[in-house]
């Protein structure tokens, strides 16, 4: 199973970027997706997800409201991030295979991750 993401960046504040991810070599189409960040010496925090049937989005309280998750098939899923804060920077992982509720966004024993995608917001 490959997870490639693409669109990171450098913004300055209030700015706007989008991510994509693809996944592909998944046997099912019926695993959840989702999005996580990672700043160093900091756990990597999931910050939105699709389940599965695309039926239920979740997103964190840091970025409810200013990203917009799509998913755009079974294999593909974007996210639109807009009015960027310096605190959004991170390294943005995208992930398959995911535990994907609300209130929750996390990995899983099966979990497949991308290599990740560097988004620098300045101030």
């Amino acid at each position: 199973v490959q997870v490639a993401e693409s669109g990171g960046g450098l913004e300055p504040a209030g700015g706007s970027l989008t991510l994509h991810c693809s996944v592909s070599g998944l046997r099912s189409i019926s695993y959840n997706m989702g999005w996580f960040r990672q700043v160093p010496g900091k756990e990597r925090e999931g910050i939105a997800c699709s389940e599965w049937r695309g039926a239920m989005l979740y997103y964190a309280d840091s970025v409810k409201g200013r990203f917009t998750l799509s998913r755009d098939d079974a294999y593909s899923l974007s996210l639109q991030m807009n009015n960027l804060e310096p605190e959004d920077t991170a390294m943005y992982y995208c992930a398959t295979a995911i535990r994907c509720q609300p209130g929750t966004v996390a990995a899983s024993r099966q979990t497949y991750w991308g290599q990740g995608t560097q988004v620098t917001v300045s101030s």
